[in-house]
């Protein structure tokens, strides 16, 4: 079998009798702006329940092993603090990126009367999706998972049950940021509370029995190193693709760039918004990006 290159379908799309207007029906019942946004996914739901289970894994023992039994109230204070915080911020940047519509193009949009509002001009065309029914923007994909084409898909992540795309990857990037802090942080008081426990007596350093609080310390230690390894390789793999400008998916197909190339500092603000401040590390300051008009063509 010959294979067609992609670009073969794209000048396809192109064609104007391959739009088919009057086949597209808007959905009956669209959804509310503001709604807030869930993928039914199984698959999906049952990763994020794990995410959420093992953080509290994490969070049980690290309270209830290492910091409340020991005699050390500074120690225990300072690290608790620190570690809740990271853990509460990892959850709230999961939270975010989860329920944020990732940028949705509106599905069953083309239709003639909607074409016919772009008012294009004399050799502009436009993209349709044959799977959603929609105008497809420039640089948006579709998801087989949600069922919809996302502006500036970068993947879809079943740990956040939702796509990465150009309103949630700054949420995405934080909260693979802070599971690896708590990761490397947890690693290190695995370390040192292994120390005190061969430096002291076994029953003295936990509350628990020594056979427990070792199995308790090793799941620990096999999460934590695991964790920090994949999400510091996701971190570095979503910042690089930051400041390249190229989301993962026109990586991996080797798309052509039709995009202007701006600085990588740019890049960044337009993810984490602008001016740089604080709230580029808060998954609570949602990113001034601008009111950009979702739908650009090519000529």
């Amino acid at each position: 079998m010959m294979l067609i290159p992609t670009y073969h379908f794209r000048d396809i799309e192109r064609k104007p009798e391959y739009l088919q207007p009057e086949k597209c029906v808007p959905p009956p019942h669209p959804s509310p702006v503001g709604a807030m946004w869930f993928i039914r996914d199984g698959c999906g739901i049952a990763c994020a329940i794990v995410t959420w289970f093992l953080v509290l894994y994490a969070e049980f023992v690290v309270l209830f092993v290492m910091l409340i039994p020991s005699r050390d109230y500074v120690y225990s204070i300072i690290n608790g603090i620190v570690f809740n915080l990271l853990a509460f911020l990892a959850l709230a940047s999961h939270c975010r990126a989860m329920l944020t519509d990732p940028g949705a193009v509106p599905k069953g949009n083309a239709t003639k009367e909607f074409i016919e509002s772009l008012q294009l001009k004399p050799g502009q065309v436009v993209y349709k999706c044959p799977k959603c029914c929609s105008i497809k923007p420039d640089r948006a994909h579709h998801c087989s998972v949600c069922k919809r084409c996302i502006r500036k898909m970068d993947h879809h992540c079943p740990w956040v049950n939702n796509c990465v795309g150009e309103n949630n990857q700054k949420y995405f990037v934080l909260f693979t940021m802070y599971i690896a802090l708590i990761s490397l942080h947890a690693l290190i008081m695995v370390g040192f509370h292994f120390l005190h426990c061969f430096e002291e007596d076994w029953t003295k350093c936990s509350s628990f029995s020594p056979p427990t609080t070792v199995i308790l310390l090793i799941l620990l230690c096999f999460e934590g190193l695991l964790f920090l390894i994949f999400t510091s390789v996701m971190f570095g793999t979503q910042v690089h693709s930051i400041c390249t400008d190229e989301t993962g998916i026109e990586q991996l197909k080797k798309e052509e760039r039709r995009w202007a190339k701006k600085t990588k500092w740019m890049n960044m603000r337009a993810v984490f918004g602008h001016p740089f401040s604080l709230g580029w590390a808060s998954p609570f300051a949602t990113p001034d990006q601008g009111k950009a008009d979702p739908y650009q063509y090519v000529v």
